[in-house]
Parts: C-alpha cells; structure tokens; sequence
C-alpha cells in the first residue's frame, strides 16, 4: 500500500462526504493504493454513522470510534498503530487541508528522501487577533526551543515515512511537536511544503486561545523531556548537589565561626545563616528524591491505555 490517510475528527459529520470524495478522487487519479482512517474522537453528532457509511461503500475506508474524547494526539495515536501505507498522511476533517498536496508530499518522502513533510499554511483564512498573531509568536518559542525550523508546527497536513509514525509515542497534547518527537528518534530528516489553507466551510472551530497556552506549556514538556527525559538523575540530582553544596558551606561556616572565632556570640539557631542552611539542605534532598523516583518510574514504566476504542470499521 501506497498511502494511509490518518484523518482525525470531532463533529465534522457535514464535511466527510465531501471530504473522501475529493481524497478518493486524487488517489484514483493518481494511481495509488491507498487507506483512508477516520479517527472518531467521541463525536456527539452523526460522524461515526456517516464514517460506518462511506466504510460499506468503499473498502480503502476504515474508522476507530474512541469512548469519548481523548484528544487530537491519543487520536493520531490510534491512527497511526492502524496504518499500513509506505507514507502516512495526516490532515484535519475539516476542508482546511487540500488533498491536492497529498501526491507531491508523497514523491518529497519516497523519492527526495525526506523522513517527514510538514505543510506551512503560509497564507491563512483565520483571524489574525486570536489565531494568526499568537500561532506566529508560538512557533518562533518552538523553533527557538526545539532547534527544529519549521514555520507552522500547528499545521495539520503532514507526510511521514513509515518508520517515523511507528516509532514516536504521541500522546497528551504533543501531536504539535510530532517534528520534534521525530527528530528526538533520530529522524532528523524534517522538510516543510507551502500549501494551501482555505476557509472553514462547514462548523466552527474547536480551538481556542487556551490551545497556545497549552502549546507554550507543552513546549516546556518536550524541551524537558529531550534533555532529560532518559536521565531524570542528571537534573534533579545536580540541582541537589548545588542545595548540599551551599548548606554545607553554610554548615561549615557557622560551625567554625562559633567553635573557634566567636565562640561566646549568638547561638547559631539566632543567625538567618542557619535557616538557609538548613532548608537548602532539605531542598536538595527533595531533588535527589524527585530524581530517584523518576529514575523508577522510568525503568517500571509500562504502556497504559490511553483510550478506549468502542468500534472499529473493516
């Protein structure tokens, strides 16, 4: 198989007849063997029914219906554990990616060698107040933080090469930073296309402005993570270190100072020295304690469902 299309959605029933019509369209078009996957996030409208639907009339269709909503990540999540296309494409349901980028961010994977395609919708149709300004101020934190330069990290047309999809964890809200969760797999190989975004044509959008405080807050997660996320010790125990080094030397200090310079002063219990002696101490022994623990759950950690799948179609 060709390609796999990993569409995840959340009430956009209006838009999915249109919708594969036009994806079907330019693979047939195109001569691809292909899937098209329909992640249902707990849609509360005719979605899944509609997804069922088009699954009967035509085989390349396929859906997972999750419990209730979980998110965009667990979504892309399932999708991608379900794909068996070469190169996995991803988009939204909602008509703002064009299915028309979908053969030439095909040929940048298979034949310009690319691990990952990610669109840049460099000519938007959103507000520029709640949408436009803050993704631009977003994704200049991100290609700061991240080290990855891509304009539009938010953008949901994407390619991937096999590979790539089948080793990244998505989950929580990282499907932003799935560039970054690649190149931290070591698919460092990360192209960007210009494509075409148009107007929402059926329903409202699902995101607010607490989606780029969210973003801002997972970027600080993932750029942890990067640096840490296998050696918890390293940065919860130099911290430590630092904490004894500083309580030690105050320790030291009092100590010395009343044994032997002025013994008959204050008691040490009176001088401000000894208190930051003594929380800097307990503070570092609370950093050695956060990194132990980290190192455990690290090595105990075990796969848990993160959703729960009710129905699944072919």
């Amino acid at each position: 198989m060709n390609i796999s299309v990993v569409i995840p959605l959340l009430n956009e029933n209006d838009s999915l007849i249109e919708l594969h019509h036009w994806i079907a369209s330019v693979m047939q078009s195109n001569g691809f063997l292909y899937e098209i996957i329909f992640i249902d996030d707990g849609s509360t409208d005719d979605s899944w029914q509609t997804i069922k639907t088009l699954s009967k009339k035509d085989t390349s269709v396929k859906g997972i219906k999750f419990s209730k909503n979980f998110g965009k990540s667990q979504a892309l999540h399932a999708g991608f554990k379900a794909t068996k296309g070469d190169v996995i494409i991803t988009m939204d349901a909602d008509l703002q990616d064009n299915p028309e980028e979908i053969p030439e961010l095909y040929k940048m994977i298979v034949e310009d060698g690319y691990d990952l395609i990610s669109g840049w919708k460099k000519k938007r149709y959103d507000s520029v107040i709640s949408k436009n300004l803050p993704s631009k101020l977003f994704n200049w934190a991100a290609r700061r933080t991240s080290k990855v330069k891509l304009n539009d990290f938010n953008c949901g047309l994407k390619a991937y090469k096999k590979e790539v999809v089948k080793n990244i964890d998505v989950h929580g809200e990282m499907h932003r930073y799935i560039p970054v969760l690649a190149k931290n797999a070591g698919f460092s190989n990360i192209g960007e296309k210009i494509v075409k975004h148009q107007a929402r044509k059926y329903g409202k959008t699902k995101f607010g402005m607490e989606r780029f405080i969210n973003g801002f807050l997972d970027l600080m997660t993932i750029s942890f993570i990067s640096k840490f996320g296998k050696r918890p010790m390293h940065f919860f125990g130099s911290w430590g270190v630092l904490m004894f080094i500083i309580g030690f030397g105050f320790s030291a200090y009092l100590g010395i100072d009343k044994l032997f310079l002025n013994p008959d002063g204050r008691l040490i219990t009176d001088r401000p020295q000894f208190y930051i002696a003594l929380a800097t101490m307990i503070i570092g022994a609370q950093f050695f304690v956060a990194g132990f623990l980290g190192e455990m759950i690290l090595r105990s950690k075990k796969d848990s469902p993160r959703y729960t799948i009710n129905e699944e179609t072919n």
